[in-house]
């Protein structure tokens, strides 16, 4: 398809997502991503699904975006956090303060939200338990530590007082939503079903334009342990079979749009998903087929395929290869062993 013809099918897609009344507000990120996708879904209550990060920036651009439909931040009624990024509820504190609005969120992830510092401190030393296990080195990993440090003023604590369940419904005057828990890109990944318009709002499960990087991270049913508790040290969540998973039960949904957290709609979601499917089997298999020749470490296998990528970087790359080896280790065509604390992966 020519990028005019892409321009063309995005602009019908939101067209159409806006006649249901639900209305994409791309509020700006500092982040590599680009823009998050907030959405405005004008109904009873007035809804905003994600915030977009805690800067000034954002704000401003969020309430231009707000006032062009005819609204302020005090009218809104009713805000959803869809996972614990930093991109999609850092400004959610700020907005339920003026407003007054309730905030919903999936009752798994209410807890982190509303001790988001302390549970930013326990995700930092999860990962670099992680990293130093995989073969980053320790200045790295230092550095990354830093980097996430002060990544943290994007976010802010959150208390939830519409915690909701997988399955629940949420009514609006107009619509009902279904809360769907999708795990992968994150532990608390929860999408929302409009049933009677077949469209989904996705945030981040499923992104027309880049593949979602399912992240290692500390399971949701952790958040509730002490800071100061290290994980321990043979703990690897299984992020990218969660995330397949996860997608193979959207892909049997019945969807006419599918409203991303970045990018652009999505018509045909059963299509790039099966592309996604391909895509992580090649890289799979290339993966395989490195560690046919040598055993290595998940650092080791990053620096082959990408080279020396940037230091805040290493933890998506570093994600991106466990998440391969872990599908050859289910499928039993590779294993791992451990010397010296440090884990090396070879062909089976």
């Amino acid at each position: 398809m020519s990028e005019q013809a892409e321009r063309e099918q995005a602009e019908q897609a939101l067209a159409a997502a806006a006649r249901a009344g639900i209305h994409r507000l791309a509020i700006p990120t500092p982040f590599q991503v680009g823009r998050v996708n907030a959405y405005l879904i004008e109904d009873s209550p007035l809804t905003l699904l994600d915030s977009g990060p805690n800067s000034a920036k954002a704000m401003d651009e969020l309430e231009q975006a707000l006032a062009a439909r005819g609204h302020a931040v005090e009218d809104l009624e009713l805000l959803i956090v869809t996972h614990q990024h930093i991109d999609h509820f850092g400004l959610a504190s700020i907005l339920a303060r003026r407003s007054g609005a309730e905030v919903a969120a999936l009752d798994l992830l209410a807890p982190y939200l509303a001790r988001f510092g302390q549970e930013a401190e326990s995700d930092d030393r999860f990962a670099e338990a992680i990293m130093l296990r995989h073969g980053i080195p320790a200045d790295v990993v230092t550095a990354l530590r830093a980097v996430s440090g002060s990544f943290r003023a994007w976010g802010a604590a959150v208390e939830v007082s519409r915690p909701l369940a997988h399955g629940a419904e949420l009514p609006l005057r107009d619509r009902t939503l279904e809360v769907l828990h999708r795990p992968g890109h994150s532990p608390s990944d929860t999408v929302f079903l409009d049933r009677s318009r077949s469209i989904l709002l996705a945030a981040d499960h499923l992104i027309k334009h880049i593949s979602s990087n399912p992240l290692l991270a500390r399971p949701l049913a952790r958040s509730a342990e002490p800071v100061d508790a290290p994980p321990p040290a043979d703990e690897r969540p299984r992020a990218l079979l969660t995330y397949l998973a996860s997608l193979e039960q959207t892909r049997a949904m019945e969807l006419s749009l599918v409203l991303p957290g970045h990018g652009q709609p999505i018509v045909d979601h059963a299509a790039l998903i099966d592309e996604r499917f391909r895509l992580h089997r090649r890289r799979a298999e290339k993966i395989r087929a490195l560690i046919a020749t040598r055993a290595a470490t998940a650092h080791e296998i990053a620096h082959e395929l990408w080279g020396n990528v940037a230091v805040t970087q290493a933890y998506l790359t570093l994600s991106e290869v466990l998440g391969h080896l872990d599908m050859l280790l289910a499928e039993g065509r590779a294993v791992e062993r451990e010397s010296g604390g440090v884990v090396r992966f070879e062909a089976a």
